[in-house]
Formats: structure tokens, sequence, C-alpha cells
């Protein structure tokens, strides 16, 4: 009669001592042959790991109880003292004071801050005329570039197809120009001088 198998599937007939892996049907319907193995050979899994005890209860320090305690019963714990009692209480009471004088200053800086809040808008005014002259900084060298690139194809250059997209793009750049208050050259608008210019055009 076969022995159980190993981890490695080996089975040692009982009766001659004969050590071979049955045979098996692979997942394709085919069969696998019968393995001899010889005498005294062990595979790796079948060779049990060495756990060094001294090593294994340095892993498992401090997870489980104290060495030496397992058949222990629990003793009742004394009572508490009347001093560890008051010291308690001393404590309590100095946590609780220290969190009233701590909702108290809160209570006190809040009023303070209320009106350092005011001068807020001016400086998200300036903070958006900042901004916009950054915009139209960026605008006004895209635009210097594509004009420069128009120059090009004019002249018969060839130009590159990203090159081209930029060209294309021209009169968005302006609009946003415009949109931001600046003309097509990325000079500020000046209402008062726009007129002047007409007439000095129809001259």
């Amino acid at each position: 009669m076969p022995s159980q198998p190993t981890k490695s599937g080996i089975v040692t007939d009982e009766a001659s001592g004969e050590r071979h892996i049955p045979e098996s049907v692979r997942a394709d319907g085919s069969t696998r042959k019968a393995i001899k193995i010889r005498p005294g050979y062990r595979p790796p899994e079948d060779i049990e790991v060495y756990k060094n005890p001294a090593a294994e209860s340095f892993r498992t320090r401090g997870k489980g109880p104290p060495p030496g305690s397992e058949g222990l019963k629990d003793e009742p714990k004394p009572a508490a003292s009347a001093s560890a009692n008051k010291n308690a209480k001393r404590r309590e009471a100095a946590r609780n004071k220290a969190q009233a004088a701590e909702a108290a200053g809160a209570s006190a800086k809040a009023p303070e801050k209320a009106p350092e809040k005011a001068p807020e808008p001016v400086v998200e005014e300036l903070d958006s005329e900042v901004e916009k002259a950054k915009k139209a900084r960026n605008l006004k060298k895209k635009l210097r570039q594509v004009k420069s690139l128009q120059e090009k194809q004019e002249e018969g250059a060839a130009l590159l197809p990203e090159q081209l997209a930029k060209v294309l793009k021209i009169n968005e750049l302006i609009r946003e120009l415009d949109a931001l208050g600046f003309d097509s050259e990325g000079e500020p608008k000046n209402k008062e001088a726009d007129p002047t210019k007409d007439k000095t055009a129809d001259d």
C-alpha cells in the first residue's frame, strides 16, 4: 500500500520500499508517466527548513505574554491608594483649567482678526491687474513670434506644420489682447488718443 504523498508528490511503496511520482493527467487530457525516484534522493520541497528557536523567540518577542507566565492566573489588581486618587483628580483639574484658558484665548483673538479682512479686495484687484499685465506680456511675445513667422512665409520660406498652426492663430491672439485692453501691438489702449489718431489718418 502506497504512503501519503510528500510535498513534492513522491509516494513510497511500503511493501517494496520503492519511491516514485505516480502518473497523472495534464490539463490538455494527456497522461504524464510515472517517475521513479532513486534511493536516497530528497527534492528541495521535502527538506525541512531549520528553525532556530532563539531566532524565533527574538522574532515573536513582545507579541505574546511574558515567557513563563502562560500557566499563571491573573492576580487581582490592588485597589488604588488614596494618594493616587488625589493625584489623578489634581491632573484632571489642571487639564480642565488649561482647556478653559485655551477657549478663552481663542475667543479673545477672534475679534482682533476681524478688521484685518477689510483690505483684501484691494489686494485682489492689484493681483488681477498684475496677472492681466503678465498675460498681455506673454500674448505680445507670442504675437511677435507669429508675425515673424508670417513674414518668413510671405518671403517664400517653407514652414513646419506647427509653425503654420501658430500663424493661423494670429487673429485669436489679437482678440485675447483686445479683451485684456491692449491693441494688436500689445500696447495699452488709450481712448483719448484714439480719436486724434483717426483724425490724423483722415487728414
